[in-house]
């Protein structure tokens, strides 16, 4: 009993000193390292955060040799050059050398390069040097194009640039993120980013949201000082605020600590840079194709290698076939096709007025089926005027005006469009003589949970006055009486009722309203809460008129022909909404209000969605969770928005669309910046997205086709003619014309009639589409065998290269024109026509194919000369090679179990439809 009763002392000895605190502070840092909250940022930068919490404001100041005032230009530029620029450590940029090397060690490159080893071996020198050409070509062509698409993405991204506002030697100027330093003064507001990790040195009501940090939805409130000494989780310190949140609500003034690496975000950041991104879904559709084809090479190869071996009883050569057979097989061209058409769309939509921050987004942009928008600015105008400033019964009133004049001019949060509109009255400031009548006591800052904001003004210093300014309900949820006239009446329900007339009267017009409260007090305190938002008089309405844009019944008309469904996601209300849907000529299709959302749960929501368009009087959580329920339906889900209720839904999209004039949580959240706010700017978006997979499809497919076609020709021609029907050398010399006949594909034309519908990946319907289209170019080829065989008499080993020489030019010929055969529905070269680039292309890897074996390099590749009637019989080779297919896409079309394959070009070849 004796050694309890000690025990006991004994703690609480260490509960009461300074040394309990001490052995708490150890338990806690082993209870972290235990869970792994901080061991994955450095425990030095820990220990500097929990000391810059705690320490005195001034202290801390004095330490980073800085002032209230902030620094002088001179002296941020002096630390700049000591610390560096705040910039967080991304994937590092390849040097040259690595780049270059990436661009070669794929598989594809790898294969040729053992066959130019053993051709060397071998001792034939001459497949060693086209061999080796090609793989330079390979990897140089991928390397400059790569090269030059990422300098195009990167001067994209330069377009799009955050800044903070900063207090230089006491004066605020907006400043680019990259340019702050540690010692910095900067002021937040509601909207914006953090910029690097900082302490807070005055607030009010500062509210951060630290999702992107926890992952905890819910935002927390930060204060100036640290009230808990014990704590010393980072993340849990109620006075810093890290690089990468955002502010929700609030303002507040804050002393950079930490930039770039140096910062919390830094250093999770350097770990997350030193694994692999996650592929997306666009890379995981390309690498879907690409392992389909291999596994292909894997099969067909092996079989070539035996067959020839057996047949021809020279292993050695056969295995060299083999090996020229699995690089014809390989696609490895398509990583730069890919690259370079995606680059090639990104510059287009650049001039478009549309950047894009990730290239992979353009294909998500094409896929898009479901564009969820905000209201405001989107389909109507950014230009809010001030329409009526009525009281409580509608009629004007000239108080509630300068109620709300007084309520947007002091107030120092983010001033909306409305406060613009109200501002603009600036007879209003010289009616009131603001400057000499009032002062600014103390301010409430908007949030998005109250709806409302307030400002405390003294009048002559007599008294003070809280003047209350936003949403309706949420204001009338506060006031307890209402001015009728000189008179102040007690707010009963038939009163309430007559108001909320008034009020959807207004949203009847399509105005949208805003309440306007205000309560005098007497001039005893100098601070003011949230508490004080209480007992106020409702004095009127402000009203707001959003007129539609002239462009936007367009282009919602112009996406619902592209099959995007428009649906409204809106924090207004539902009156106000549903007439400029009307205007705009947007057919509502049910209208979902935010309570009915709160009620719902995940499956029933996820069926109304699908039958709603129109959602209003939402919370920044319910447009994220309608666009994950979209996603969940199987949507591909576009979001539009700019405001900081729209970032969550932002992140949320398959492809987040936002303004260069957006908060910036926003346009970082977002994957497309548009340089105009205007949904007709997004339409040129999803065509360019959808034609920039059109022609990805066309090598996929041309690929997948030809080379299923050709090795089924060589399994034939193997088992039936006593001598290799191509050389090694010579199938490489192919093999490379036809991928440089190719890199044309991304400025190719795609027909209007395949811009109609989104687009997504179907793996497995590009293999039936193979095994569908292969056999044709097969059939050719078997009648150019016949024809070498019975016409020309190339049946034995002593004229093998006439009929190699022959099959060359129909099998480089034939693979080059399927392309045209295969890019549209329509009829080639008559109904639609390629683009120039592409027939010049085309043209000139033909001439050059009819050349090599006509032209005094002939010898070298092991070919000869072909007699004239050949070329007589070769038009008619090709001409019914691309009268087949042209058939087969008819009989494609219309299979059952194939799709509806170039109804509308890919749609069965895209979206897998049967």
């Amino acid at each position: 009993m004796n050694f309890i009763v000690l025990k006991e002392l004994f703690e609480r000895f260490l509960r009461s000193r300074h040394i309990g605190r001490h052995f708490r502070r150890l338990a806690m840092l082993d209870s972290m390292a235990e869970t792994g909250v901080s061991r994955e940022v450095p425990q030095s930068l820990t220990q500097t955060m929990v000391a810059a919490a705690t320490e005195n404001s001034a202290a801390l100041l004095q330490r980073l040799d800085t002032r209230v005032e902030g620094l002088s230009v001179e002296e941020a530029e002096a630390v700049r050059e000591r610390v560096g620029f705040n910039e967080v450590e991304h994937e590092k940029p390849l040097s040259w050398q690595a780049h270059l090397w990436q661009c070669y060690r794929n598989p594809f490159n790898l294969l040729l390069t053992l066959l130019a080893i053993v051709s060397y071996v071998t001792e034939d020198v001459k497949a060693a040097i086209v061999i080796g050409t090609m793989v330079v070509l390979s990897a140089l062509l991928r390397f400059w194009q790569e090269g030059k698409s990422n300098k195009a993405a990167d001067a994209l991204k330069e377009m799009v640039s955050n800044t903070a506002t900063v207090l230089r030697a006491g004066q605020r100027t907006e400043v680019a993120i990259r340019l702050l330093v540690p010692g910095d003064v900067i002021a937040l507001s509601a909207g914006d980013m953090i910029p690097a990790d900082c302490r807070v040195l005055a607030a009010k009501d500062l509210f951060v949201s630290q999702a992107a940090m926890t992952g905890e939805s819910l935002p927390v409130e930060k204060f100036a000082e640290q009230k808990d000494a014990d704590t010393i989780n980072p993340l849990e310190l109620e006075n810093i605020v890290f690089m990468g949140t955002n502010v929700v609500s609030g303002a507040a003034t804050a002393v950079v600590l930490g930039t770039g690496n140096s910062s919390y975000f830094g250093a999770l950041a350097s770990r997350v840079t030193a694994t692999e991104k996650a592929p997306t879904s666009f890379q995981n559709g390309v690498n879907k194709v690409s392992w389909l084809l291999i596994r292909f090479m894997l099969v067909m190869s092996p079989l070539v290698f035996f067959i020839n071996g057996y047949t021809k009883h020279d292993w050695m050569e056969a295995l060299l076939f083999a090996l020229s057979i699995a690089v014809g097989l390989t696609p490895e061209m398509l990583p730069m096709i890919v690259t370079s058409t995606l680059a090639k769309g990104a510059v287009f939509l650049s001039r478009k007025k549309v950047i894009v921050k990730h290239l992979d987004a353009i294909q998500n942009f094409g896929a898009m089926d479901v564009l969820c928008t905000d209201k405001t600015g989107t389909l109507t105008q950014d230009k809010i005027f001030l329409a009526r400033h009525t009281d409580i019964w509608g009629e004007e009133s000239d108080e509630v005006l300068d109620m709300a004049y007084l309520n947007s001019y002091y107030q120092t949060g983010l001033k909306n469009l409305l406060d613009v509109a109200v501002l603009e009255h600036a007879e209003v400031h010289r009616d009131l003589n603001v400057a000499e009548v009032f002062r600014k006591v103390d301010e409430i800052p908007f949030d998005f949970n109250r709806r409302r904001m307030s400002v405390v003004v003294a009048e002559h210093d007599q008294h003070h006055v809280i003047i209350t300014k936003g949403a309706v309900e949420e204001v009338l949820a506060v006031c307890s009486r209402v001015q009728h006239g000189e008179e102040v009446e007690v707010l009963t329900p038939e009163l309430l009722e007559r108001v909320r007339s008034v009020t959807a009267d207004l949203n009847a017009e399509g105005l949208r309203v805003v309440a306007v409260a205000s309560r005098e007090l007497p001039p005893t305190q100098e601070t003011y809460s949230l508490a004080d938002e209480s007992d106020l008089v409702l004095v009127g309405y402000v009203a707001f008129l959003d007129p539609p844009k002239e462009s936007t019944a367009p282009a919602l008309k112009a996406l619902a022909e592209h099959g995007v469904a428009v649906k409204v996601l809106t924090g207004d209300n539902e009156l106000v909404t549903a007439k400029i849907c009307r205007e705009v000529g947007l057919e509502q299709k049910g209208v979902l209000l935010g309570g009915d959302v709160e009620r719902m749960t995940d499956a029933e929501l996820a069926a109304a969605v699908e039958h709603h368009n129109v959602f209003a009087k939402l919370t920044p959580a319910h447009k994220e969770r309608i666009v994950r329920l979209l996603k969940s339906n199987g949507r591909v889900v576009g979001f539009m928005g700019d405001g900081i209720n729209d970032a969550p839904a932002l992140r949320k999209a398959d492809i987040g669309i936002s303004v260069d004039t957006a908060v910036d949580i926003a346009k970082e959240a977002a994957d497309i910046i548009l340089l105009e706010k205007s949904l007709m700017v997004l339409e040129e978006g999803v065509l360019e997205g959808r034609r920039t997979f059109a022609n990805m499809l066309k090598y996929i497919k041309m690929t997948a086709s030809s080379n299923f076609g050709n090795v089924f020709s060589v399994l034939i021609a193997s088992a039936f003619i006593p001598f290799l029907p191509m050389l090694p050398m010579q199938l490489l010399v192919q093999n490379l014309l036809y991928d440089v006949s190719q890199i044309a594909i991304p400025f190719d034309n795609v027909d209007p009639e395949l811009l109609q519908s989104p687009q997504k990946w179907d793996p497995a319907e590009i293999g039936r589409f193979m095994l569908f289209f292969g056999p044709i170019s097969s059939l050719f080829d078997v009648i150019t065998f016949a024809v070498m065989w019975f016409v020309f008499g190339a049946k034995t080993p002593e004229h093998q290269t006439l009929f190699q020489s022959g099959w060359f030019i129909v099998g480089l010929l034939t693979q080059t024109l399927i392309v045209h055969a295969i890019r549209t529905p329509k009829l080639p070269f008559i109904q639609s026509r390629a683009a120039t680039p592409l027939l010049v292309m085309t043209g000139a890897i033909m001439a050059v194919g009819v050349f090599l074996p006509e032209g005094p390099v002939a010898h070298y590749f092991k070919l000869q000369s072909l007699p004239p009637l050949y070329f007589a019989i070769l038009p008619l080779i090709l001409f019914g090679y691309l009268a087949t297919t042209q058939l087969m896409k008819r009989v494609y079309r219309t299979s059952g179990n194939t799709g509806v394959f170039l109804q509308q070009d890919s749609k069965a070849l895209v979206t897998g439809r049967t």
